[in-house]
């Protein structure tokens, strides 16, 4: 169980780093894509799986001994997967502003959410055990140095989450936006 803990928590940091410097430096940051009429869609799709992430967190990594909440957090990652196959099939379009997704932004794509969907598995793993009457819910772990370190991250990755969430649905209106991009404009490097 230590490595899976281990493990799991080695790819949500991953998965966070890749994350923001995605979500936040390239998508909001450099390239703006709130700004871009094209790629407000896309947009709209990281707003939906940043309010997601969170979620999908506090249920199925934070929640350890009710059934119905881990349920909803499965519902939530079917919910996830849904919403990035459309993100995927309409980021072509979406880009063209720009001459098209560069090769490099592809892979950190595909590398997050390698990460972000290996943690999940790596916790369902640590959740359902398989016995000889069916699946069961696991309630109850052993203390340990590495489930410590996986709760301690869990839980402190919540907030930068919702805050990034929040600025994904901010900037989807006209006045954030504005003092965004005011603000933004002032900023010379990166």
């Amino acid at each position: 169980m230590e490595i899976l803990f281990t493990l799991s928590t080695a790819c949500i940091v991953l998965f966070m780093i890749l994350a923001t410097y995605d979500g936040f430096y390239l998508h909001i940051f450099k390239y703006g894509l709130f700004n871009h009429e094209e790629s407000v869609f896309e947009h709209k799709t990281h707003a939906v799986r940043a309010v997601l992430f969170p979620l999908i967190v506090w249920a199925l990594f934070i929640n350890e001994a009710n059934f119905p909440l881990f349920l909803a957090g499965l519902a939530l990652v079917a919910l996830d997967l849904v919403v990035l196959s459309v993100d995927a099939y309409s980021e072509k379009e979406s880009r063209n502003f720009m001459g098209g997704l560069p090769r490099w932004e592809y892979i950190i794509h595909l590398f997050s959410n390698a990460f972000h969907f290996a943690a999940i598995i790596l916790v369902l793993a640590l959740k359902i055990k398989v016995t000889e009457a069916g699946l069961v819910f696991v309630t109850t772990f052993a203390d340990s140095m590495a489930k410590e370190l996986f709760t301690f991250v869990s839980i402190n990755i919540i907030p930068g989450a919702i805050v990034l969430a929040l600025l994904h649905f901010a900037l989807l209106l006209k006045v954030p936006q504005s003092v965004w991009n005011s603000y933004r404009t002032k900023i010379t490097c990166c």
